[in-house]
């Protein structure tokens, strides 16, 4: 669904319209005391929390910068809250989100050049290209900064070798009309969109046993990419044609990501709005909450924990005043040297 497809929100539950009386933000979910007057089904919490706090970070903007910046940093923000609670349920950033965000914010910088320098407000008298120029090498730096991060984490983290006592079952499951094709092996499942995430990626498996579109063929290595198969005897097929697929193996060499790809476009557009140093100090800001989040709320041990939340919460961070700790360091550094 998008922004205007359907044309009217609508409740989930008995899919009918919502009049514009009962969604105006805040005041509705209060007044229909959060459920649905139609069907009485619940409306979570989450919908009031969302709209409460991207009214609060709207007032923050508002209190903290000129009313030009602001504006600009209304249009991050929203764009922020939308990425993490996405990036939180679903381990997506949505590039229609950024790529827009990271546009928008280049050529606002025309208009409001000093919503990049919030730490010096000295392009007043600068030539109108300046601003830009800064805007477009904040979105590089903060893109690359993460991309060398997925590379790096890639070539060292990319594959997860798992050797059984004994063979352990293992089979592809096809989609169906609310799930997408999987893999499944001891106990496991693994979407197919998170296993290749790259067209290079590969699972490999030591198969003992090996059942394909239900007869048995020899055992030996199989090796699955996103399209296609290939057996043991080296005959490729076509997933297309592949029914059913299923057997026994003794060990896995299974493909994975340190991070997505959606991570970078985020922090490109971060650099984007702010500049490069917010862009660097996001990055340092984001990791610490990160490792707050692991050691205090046990979020992410053994488990695939979003990084997109984290990298939005460096970001308002330097908007509502971590520019001045930069600053205050970057100054305190050159003292001492």
């Amino acid at each position: 669904m998008s922004v205007n497809d359907p044309a009217r929100s609508f409740c989930p539950c008995c899919r009918k319209p919502i009049p514009a009386h009962r969604n105006i933000p805040l005041f509705s979910w209060l007044f229909l005391r959060g459920t649905c007057p139609d069907c009485g089904v619940r409306i979570p919490f989450r919908y009031f929390f969302v709209e409460l706090l991207t009214a609060l970070l709207f007032l923050a903007c508002w209190l903290l910068h000129p009313p030009s910046t602001a504006g600009i940093l209304f249009v991050m923000m929203a764009i922020i809250v939308a990425v993490t609670w996405i990036d939180a349920d679903h381990f997506i950033i949505p590039l229609s989100l950024t790529t827009g965000g990271s546009v928008f914010a280049i050529l606002a910088s025309l208009v409001q050049p000093n919503s990049l320098k919030l730490q010096d407000h000295g392009h007043e008298n600068a030539t109108w290209w300046q601003a830009p120029s800064e805007a477009i090498l904040g979105w590089v730096l903060g893109f690359f900064l993460l991309w060398s991060v997925v590379l790096f984490g890639k070539m060292v983290f990319g594959k997860k070798r798992i050797d059984f006592d004994e063979p352990t079952a293992w089979h592809l499951q096809d989609s169906t009309e609310t799930d997408p094709v999987s893999f499944h092996i001891d106990g496991e499942t693994m979407s197919w969109d998170d296993l290749f995430y790259r067209k290079s990626d590969e699972l490999v498996l030591e198969c003992s046993e090996i059942h394909l579109n239900g007869e048995k063929i020899e055992s030996g290595l199989l090796k699955i990419r996103e399209s296609a198969i290939t057996i043991p005897s080296g005959k490729h097929y076509e997933l297309e044609s592949v029914h059913s697929l299923s057997g026994t193996a003794q060990r896995a060499v299974i493909p994975r990501e340190a991070m997505g790809m959606g991570d970078p476009h985020l922090l490109g557009m971060i650099g984007a709005f702010l500049g490069g140093q917010a862009a660097i100090f996001t990055v340092a800001a984001s990791a610490i909450f990160a490792l707050a989040a692991a050691l205090l709320g046990r979020v992410g041990f053994g488990k695939p924990l979003p990084f997109g939340p984290f990298l939005s919460l460096g970001a308002v961070a330097w908007a509502m005043g971590g520019w001045r700790l930069w600053l205050w360091y970057y100054e305190s550094y050159l003292s001492f040297g």
